[in-house]
């Protein structure tokens, strides 16, 4: 499912850095991390992770992995994708902010 959510995701985005930008699938960080996409547009690098909602605790420990990934890139924002498949989900786009670093979580 999180291999099927990440080519929805691509095919959205390919058209928008078409030409303008590249990005990277499972990029390896120093220490042999590997981050689910990285953009590269206009100049800019964004570090993208992509998750499956398994919970509160799930969704956590990935927001800590972005974190670690922004380090990593000496970047201050990043963005995370998690497919919600509860009836009950709350969709939306929220921003969160862990000291200087500020991630941008969309639950669909």
């Amino acid at each position: 499912m999180e291999e099927a959510g990440r080519r929805y995701f691509l095919l959205y985005l390919k058209p928008i850095i078409n030409g303008t930008g590249n990005y990277y699938i499972e990029a390896r960080t120093r220490n042999m991390e590997r981050t689910d996409v990285i953009v590269d547009y206009r100049g800019e690098q964004f570090v993208l992770e992509l998750k499956l909602w398994r919970g509160n605790a799930y969704n956590e420990r990935g927001e800590g992995q972005l974190l670690a990934y922004l380090d990593h890139y000496h970047l201050n924002k990043g963005y995370m994708v998690s497919y919600n498949f509860n009836k009950k989900k709350k969709i939306g786009v929220r921003k969160l902010a862990f000291g200087e670093k500020v991630l941008v979580e969309a639950i669909v």
